[in-house]
């Protein structure tokens, strides 16, 4: 199973990646059952706010480089995620990678604690961080996002805090996220939807303004000799051919 999907407790619905073998990369399986399961819960009356986690020690690798996913599944996806009329919250306790970052970017708050850590890998393997930058750009300090998208270096929970990329960083993440989740169940249902329209109306423009430039901007890198080289030499645990 990919995804699991938990009852509501109190009004918070967890949707739970769970596919630690794989490092709950991004197959088109996947990103079509937390299509499935968002669109569901966008219309459930007992669902309040949907928290989403993981299982195993990363969130999210990004895109399964076995067999990539549509690049158009992954933008509806992203776009679904920032335009759900609940919050999307996220509960990150391990490794973020490359398109990983775009499912988080997209939800609205995320805690993440000690053991997580993040990098914008695009660069290493040959493409660029194309339609994962609609929902991030907006977030991230600017000087931040030069940094690590051109160098892909790894950097931890508490400066994703300090550049935006999360909301909090927290030994406890359990804790951190308490007040939050409670800040939703004592919100009325209709001002919440309202109040997220008024936040991500702008990403939102950009989606429809810029997704196809950015959808076929990722097909090209994707489909250079540059990211087919990047990609074996991961997969098969080697150095790729530009590193000095």
């Amino acid at each position: 199973m990919s995804l699991s999907v938990s009852s509501p407790a109190r009004g918070i619905t967890t949707v739970t990646l769970d596919s630690p073998e794989r490092r709950n990369a991004l197959s088109a399986d996947l990103l079509g059952a937390l299509a499935e399961a968002l669109d569901d819960l966008g219309k459930d009356a007992g669902t309040r706010a949907v928290l989403l986690t993981h299982t195993g020690t990363t969130f999210c690798s990004g895109a399964d480089l076995k067999a990539p996913p549509d690049p158009r599944d992954f933008v509806r996806l992203l776009r679904q995620i920032v335009a759900l009329p609940k919050p999307v919250v996220a509960r990150v306790s391990g490794h973020v990678r490359a398109g990983g970052l775009g499912l988080l970017g997209a939800c609205d708050t995320a805690v993440a604690g000690p053991d997580a850590s993040f990098a914008f890998t695009e660069v290493h393997i040959g493409v660029a961080p194309a339609v994962i930058s609609l929902p991030l750009l907006p977030r991230l300090d600017p000087s931040a996002a030069s940094r690590y998208c051109l160098t892909g270096e790894r950097f931890d929970a508490a400066e994703a805090a300090r550049i935006g990329l999360v909301t909090a960083y927290a030994t406890d993440v359990d804790a951190a996220l308490a007040p939050m989740l409670d800040g939703f169940r004592a919100a009325a249902p209709g001002a919440l939807a309202e109040t997220k329209k008024l936040l991500t109306a702008r990403v939102l423009d950009a989606f429809d303004d810029q997704s196809d430039a950015l959808m076929a901007l990722s097909a090209r890198l994707f489909g250079s000799a540059e990211a087919r080289e990047g990609m074996t030499a991961f997969l098969e645990r080697r150095e790729r051919p530009w590193v000095l």
